[in-house]
């Protein structure tokens, strides 16, 4: 068996802006992440630059709270020390930090709203893909709404109201609308309608791990 290791790797970062802050204090760093960009190194030596290495370079003490899928872009926090982390955790583990997401589907959705509450587990025959899993899936729960209807593709907004792996991209593919530009999900005509994954953290919304105020962080939908 060949060893993976010595595979040849395609992975070519964005290096422009190299990192993008947003807000930073002694406790708190909120980037916006671009796509392309890993969170976490990969396994393989040619995935190591990621978001949290970069970050490192300037914040040492950083740490990682959460993550994005390498093509989805927009909000990050991370820790700068050891008490924000467990406090900003929690939240996560609670399902208080509340998160919103811009998204570019493919076809015309008719309804203004719905909600999609469909369990998810691994497809194991085609990791790292997920999938729709009524016997042994995980609970999984997304609200969505319809922000504008183009001639074949919709412009909607995403709450995700549990955290599982690829949630958005699963359950948007289950409603027959999967995301444009999705390598992993989409169809031919899907994928191949947007130059990039068209997913987008757009918002985040947690208590403050020093004060305990609420504080909503922002990055526009860049497409």
């Amino acid at each position: 068996m060949t060893d993976f290791l010595s595979q040849p790797v395609v992975y070519n970062p964005p290096l422009d802006p190299y990192i993008e802050v947003i807000y930073r204090d002694g406790h708190l760093l909120v980037l916006n992440k671009p796509s392309g960009l890993l969170h976490v190194p990969g396994r393989h030596p040619a995935l190591s630059d990621c978001l949290q290495s970069r970050v490192r370079e300037a914040y040492p003490l950083a740490s990682t709270i959460h993550r994005l899928d390498k093509d989805t872009s927009g909000i990050v926090v991370m820790a700068l020390n050891k008490e924000a982390h467990a406090r900003v955790a929690a939240q996560f583990e609670a399902r208080t930090a509340a998160k919103t997401y811009c998204a570019r589907v493919w076809g015309v959705i008719g309804e203004p709203a719905g909600e999609v509450d469909l369990p998810l587990g691994d497809d194991r025959d085609h990791m790292p893909r997920q999938r729709v899993d009524h016997e042994r899936g995980k609970h999984a729960q997304t609200r969505w709404e319809v922000i504008a209807r183009e001639t074949q593709a919709t412009r909607v907004r995403l709450f995700p109201l549990t955290g599982r792996t690829h949630q958005l991209r699963v359950h948007m593919l289950a409603l027959g609308h999967p995301i444009l530009g999705d390598a992993l999900y989409a169809h031919e005509a899907a994928f191949g309608a947007a130059g990039r994954l068209q997913l987008h953290a757009e918002s985040l919304t947690l208590l403050h791990p020093a004060d305990g105020r609420e504080r909503r962080f922002a990055a526009p939908c860049p497409f």
